[in-house]
């Protein structure tokens, strides 16, 4: 049995655990059972990028959404009547949050009625059945998988699969979404529910789509990997017709979105995620003449923020286009300032659509190259510390003269990184051990290997020390040989014979006779000279 707590652990991102547990944290404090469902349990056991949360709980979400605004959420949209919040996290973590509720139709097509339920009746009411998995959040029982239609086994077989005869006749987007998923996740239609499909198309049902519930697949659709493969294939069973009917006859811009796909894959691989409901609906209307488009806005019902941002991006656009050209971004730091301001989703739209070169370029170095310089900072403010510096107003100072200086192309390798942060704070560097000192210690390390020898062997005759005395030893009875001690280095220039440095002789060498030793004395000086 797989380990679902390791797939929550390990399966989302840091942000998205975050907002799990403060989720969960306020429905225990409320007593609510509370369940990540739908999308999010799909992509997280098939593999799937995991794009949002979707949490259910058995109670009203008004609470919890109340108190998630207050740690930095933000709530998108609330339906009162059907008890469902769709919210960003804090993190910029996409989600919802909905009461469990079960739709009962008094028959097929008619509006339902809303009954609040729990969590296996609201599974059993949804559209498919990889839509209808869910895992428990609650502490009693946290992991455990809750399937009531078997969706883990259409997973297996790669297969959506509605749940309901009357699925598309009671939800007539579900043909938009059926569609969807098959093309995101490279799966087929069930067999019963192609029929299903098939039957639905043959009645006009796709003429009935509400056009809330197609602004709803739009905006779907601007957030996935593949909206092309997507659209051509709403295209393929005549349902783009639904959001205007000349947009069937000219065809959405492919193109550009494929450009559009282009520049946020590269953004993403970067790090960055950038919303692109305008872009992408641009594209999909931008064969339209703006008349037109203004009038497929408004028959999908979409919100008038949406519609002004689709409408205003190309005007919007130049205008950056322009500012970028000016003589006001000239400064590499001028532009990072002005380019911080501008929204992800228009600087995509000007790297897919404009063709300026010197604008296109700022955008690049800006998120390419600038924008990680800027976030980098606090390991720079680290090594900054590290070389004396307290932290303060000039500490801040030396940083953003540091980000201005790396803006023009210095101080990016880790040596040029540390001179540059000294000159700037004032730091000097350690001073360096000056040269006599190093060319000393190689005669001191010999001195101490020649004070090691034994002083009667030849190595310790040979060893050099800072001063070379002969000593002359003490002579032993006649018949032995004498062995003559001597401290090695230099003997000074006119060394004074009658005060010898005190030495230790052999026992042998103290037995020797004086005269002996005299001569022994006399021809070892000489030696030493030849030497």
């Amino acid at each position: 049995m797989p380990d679902y707590i390791y797939f929550l652990e390990s399966r989302l991102s840091a942000e998205q655990r975050a907002a799990l547990l403060r989720v969960q944290e306020l429905a225990t404090a409320v007593a609510a059972n509370l369940y990540l469902v739908g999308g999010a349990v799909r992509d997280l056991i098939s593999g799937m990028p995991i794009r949002d949360l979707d949490f259910t709980i058995e109670g009203n979400p008004s609470r919890l959404a109340g108190e998630l605004e207050k740690g930095g959420a933000r709530v998108l949209t609330e339906d009162a009547r059907l008890r469902h919040v769709e919210l960003i996290f804090s993190g910029d973590v996409d989600g919802s949050i909905a009461a469990a509720r079960d739709d009962v139709y008094p028959r097929p097509g008619a509006k339902p009625e809303i009954r609040w339920s729990t969590i296996m009746e609201d599974l059993r009411r949804r559209d498919f059945s990889l839509n209808a998995i869910a895992i428990s959040l609650n502490p009693a029982s946290r992991g455990l998988l809750l399937d009531p239609t078997n969706g883990l086994a259409d997973l297996e077989k790669r297969e959506v699969r509605a749940l309901s005869i009357h699925s598309f006749t009671n939800q007539p987007v579900r043909l938009l979404r059926v569609l969807r998923y098959g093309a995101r996740m490279g799966f087929k239609t069930e067999p019963r529910t192609a029929e299903w499909f098939a039957l639905a198309l043959e009645r006009g049902l796709h003429e009935t789509i509400p056009g809330e519930d197609i602004s709803r697949e739009v905006r779907q659709l601007a957030r996935e990997e593949k909206p092309i493969a997507i659209l051509k294939a709403w295209e393929a069973h005549g349902l783009v017709a639904g959001m205007h009917p000349q947009l069937a006859r000219r065809h959405p811009h492919y193109d550009a979105l494929q450009r559009l796909v282009r520049v946020r894959d590269d953004m993403v691989g970067a790090g960055y995620r950038p919303r692109l409901f305008a872009p992408v609906t641009h594209a999909l209307l931008g064969r339209l003449k703006s008349r037109e488009q203004s009038a497929a806005l408004g028959r999908m019902e979409f919100r008038s923020g949406e519609v002004d941002a689709v409408l205003h991006l190309e005007n919007e656009a130049q205008k950056v286009v322009k500012m970028l050209s000016s003589r006001k971004t000239t400064a590499p730091l001028d532009a990072f300032d002005y380019l911080e301001k501008v929204p992800l989703d228009f600087l995509a739209h000007i790297l897919a659509e404009v063709s300026n070169v010197k604008a296109v370029g700022k955008i690049r170095n800006f998120l390419y190259k600038w924008k990680p310089l800027r976030l980098a900072l606090p390991s720079v403010a680290a090594e900054l510390e590290a070389l004396g510096m307290p932290r303060g107003p000039k500490f801040d100072k030396v940083l953003e003269e540091f980000f201005q200086h790396q803006l023009l192309g210095k101080g990016r390798k880790p040596e040029e990184r540390i001179k540059l942060l000294r000159r700037l704070s004032g730091i000097k560097e350690p001073p360096k051990k000056k040269a006599k000192e190093e060319k000393k210690k190689p005669a001191a390390k010999a001195a101490e290997k020649g004070r090691k020898k034994k002083p009667g062997s030849a190595e310790a005759g040979s060893a050099a020390t800072p001063e070379q005395v002969a000593i002359p030893a003490e002579t032993r009875p006649s018949g032995g040989k004498a062995r003559l001690l001597s401290r090695t280095a230099k003997t000074p220039a006119k060394p004074k014979a009658s005060a010898p440095a005190p030495a230790q002789a052999s026992p042998a060498a103290r037995k020797s006779s004086p005269g002996r030793s005299a001569k022994r004395v006399g021809s070892t000086s000489r030696r030493s000279k030849r030497r």
